[in-house]
């Protein structure tokens, strides 16, 4: 009876120990994140956001640490670049993100596909095949963006329905051979599950696609909820949240890149949204006290 009762004293410490090794972690899982929403990281390259409902997970698709060289932002002045201690580089990443909302499983943009593309590799550490993915919902088609969507010749989301910019698209058709290769074989290989959208259109999922236009000239960020997927509207954030005005080299129209910049950092603001970002510093979320 002694030595049960003891083993019982033991197993009520151990217990206790648990639940509050459990508490602690969910404290410091949910971070500056709100009452209504939590964040929790699943594995080195992947963190989960749940934001009213709409489950987002970031994929990151950059095996080595990403640094965005100084000389990308040739406007940016010494003075200002030497303030913000950038002088080696601005952080950044290639990221990709998996939304599941309303029903849909929905990835946006696909990476930079083989041979350094880690996105199936971590869908695969989420339990998800790339037939299990219903909608690739597109920002432009560098081929950051679109590389993920074939290996070789052959299609690697054979179930999903692809939704693009009809500017976009139209633009990239018109451009020299050598420039356009890659996203004519792209939207070729999946034309039947293509799709084009006017902005302003509601998407699968709910998803808003609004204009961004000026990286490219259908460049596109899209809007669930309090989410805000901004594709390429920065490559530095470090800078350009501070100095939008600033452009990348990559921007096809700097003017209205600058303007797009200007426009979706003050509204989200305005709106208390989280900014995912495909070239945002890893793990390319940000809220709205971070711009």
């Amino acid at each position: 009876m002694k030595n049960y009762l003891t083993r019982n004293v033991w197993l009520l410490y151990i217990l206790m120990f648990v639940l509050s090794a459990c508490s602690g972690n969910s404290k410091k899982a949910t971070g500056n994140v709100s009452r209504t929403d939590s964040a929790t990281t699943e594995l080195p390259g992947i963190k989960t956001l749940n934001l009213d409902g709409i489950k987002i997970t970031w994929i990151q698709d950059n095996a080595e640490e990403r640094l965005m060289p100084r000389t990308l932002f040739a406007d940016a002045p010494d003075s200002i670049i030497n303030k913000l201690a950038l002088q080696n580089g601005i952080p950044s990443s290639v990221s990709t993100f998996l939304v599941e909302t309303e029903g849909c499983r929905i990835l946006f943009d696909t990476g930079l596909g083989a041979p350094d593309s880690r996105l199936t590799e971590g869908l695969k550490a989420l339990g998800i095949a790339p037939a299990d993915v219903q909608y690739l919902y597109l920002t432009h088609f560098h081929g950051d963006h679109i590389g993920g969507m074939m290996k070789g010749d052959s299609i690697i989301f054979p179930n999903a329905e692809v939704y693009a910019s009809k500017t976009e698209y139209e633009a990239w058709m018109k451009m020299p051979e050598k420039q356009k290769a890659q996203a004519v074989k792209t939207m070729d290989s999946y034309k039947k599950q293509l799709h084009l959208f006017e902005f302003g259109d509601t998407l699968p999922g709910k998803i808003t696609a609004l204009s961004a236009v000026g990286h490219t000239p259908g460049h596109t960020v899209f809007q669930t909820g309090k989410l805000l997927i901004i594709g390429d509207l920065m490559h530095g954030a470090a800078l350009q949240t501070v100095y939008p005005q600033f452009c990348a080299s990559f921007d096809s129209d700097k003017e209205k890149s600058a303007e797009a910049r200007k426009h979706f950092l003050k509204y989200a603001k305005e709106n208390g949204l989280t900014l995912a970002g495909m070239h945002l510093p890893a793990p390319a979320f940000m809220t709205a006290d971070q711009y």
